[in-house]
């Protein structure tokens, strides 16, 4: 079995000096009433319990001119004692949330294998690398725009130490769709819509690249943050689909099924439609003095990493061995707004 899971930490970076050093101290980290000390403790015990292979941090610490996420991941894992002790980050973006893979080198290999041309290369038809510009008619006035992605997805070439068994992995942090800066309600609603459609935008770009992998019959998993879910709010009506539909290869009934991906959480929402399923982050809302949970973190892997496959949320009132082990509990709420999400694969034989 392998054991691959994605963790959304918020604010990790502001948890370690411009040396990478875990700060546990009692000085606040910016979580809500939690000291910089507590958080690292909790996340210390929920990446033990986790015990995964290979986890992908979203908003992984920062990397700039003075700081560096692989030398405070790594510092983080030997402070916490975990076999997932080496790192690979790709390409680094400016918004103090980078994406990195943390795992165990005795156990995989890893390295950033990014696809794709840049902008106004190749060959028309290749998805350009992410990094790059991908340009898209959003608003249907026949003039495509510019869409870039403020935190590029993280390309992984895989290999499993042990079989040789080879696999790709895409990390991925998808635009949120909050409308941050609103001043009134007219705010609200122009500046939601702008951001479902450059969401859309977005997960057109990955389902591109991932249609290319699953052609080339390369074995797939996409992880990460997606900010979206299916039937999560009232503008997915105004286009009919959802982001994630688009990277599962769901909205469309004529794709085939070898050409989609699968994840039972994102099924579950799918089927329910905005009822209440699985959920994977928790935020207050303090202008209503409570808790919002919502869908936003997805482990989704192609058809043939499917048979034998386990998924589970480690949520800390819904999965019954976090909610009866009191300190992994208390650990999962202090940690961060989101929960992990994990699948054990069984590794496919014969290939």
């Amino acid at each position: 079995m392998l054991r691959i899971a994605t963790y959304n930490v918020e604010w990790f970076d502001n948890l370690f000096d411009n040396k990478g050093r875990p700060q546990a101290d009692d000085r606040w980290s910016a979580r809500h009433n939690v000291t910089r000390e507590m958080q690292l403790e909790a996340l210390g015990k929920v990446f033990t319990a986790l015990d995964a292979d290979a986890i992908m941090i979203i908003e992984a610490p920062d990397t700039n001119r003075r700081r560096d996420t692989r030398r405070a991941l790594e510092q983080f894992a030997d402070w916490a004692g975990l076999r997932a002790m080496a790192v690979e980050m790709g390409y680094v973006n400016e918004t103090q949330q980078e994406i990195a893979l943390l795992y165990d080198p005795l156990v995989l290999r890893a390295h950033h294998d990014p696809m794709g041309a840049p902008a106004d290369f190749g060959d028309g038809f290749e998805p350009p690398a992410f990094n790059s510009i991908y340009r898209l008619d959003l608003d249907t006035d026949r003039d495509p725009e510019e869409v870039r992605f403020s935190k590029p997805p993280l390309e992984l070439a895989m290999e499993h130490r042990e079989t040789g068994f080879a696999f790709r992995m895409i990390g991925v942090h998808v635009k949120s769709k909050a409308p941050h800066g609103a001043r009134n309600r007219d705010d609200v609603i122009r500046i939601s819509i702008e951001n479902r459609r450059k969401q859309l935008a977005q997960c057109i770009w990955l389902r591109e690249r991932v249609e290319g992998h699953l052609e080339a019959q390369e074995p797939l998993i996409v992880l990460g943050d997606f900010n979206d879910g299916p039937g999560l709010d009232e503008y997915e009506k105004l286009f009919g689909r959802s982001g994630v539909e688009i990277v599962m290869g769901r909205e469309d009934p004529d794709v085939p099924q070898e050409m989609r991906l699968f994840d039972p959480n994102a099924a579950e929402a799918l089927a329910r439609r905005g009822n209440q399923g699985p959920t994977t982050a928790r935020f207050y809302i303090d202008e209503e003095e409570r808790y919002l949970s919502a869908l936003l973190d997805y482990v989704m892997v192609s058809q043939d990493l499917r048979p034998g496959a386990k998924w589970r949320i480690w949520h800390p009132f819904d999965n019954p061995a976090c909610f009866e082990t009191p300190e992994l509990q208390r650990a999962l709420l202090v940690a961060s707004d989101h929960y992990p999400v994990s699948v054990d694969l069984k590794l496919p034989t014969g290939f």
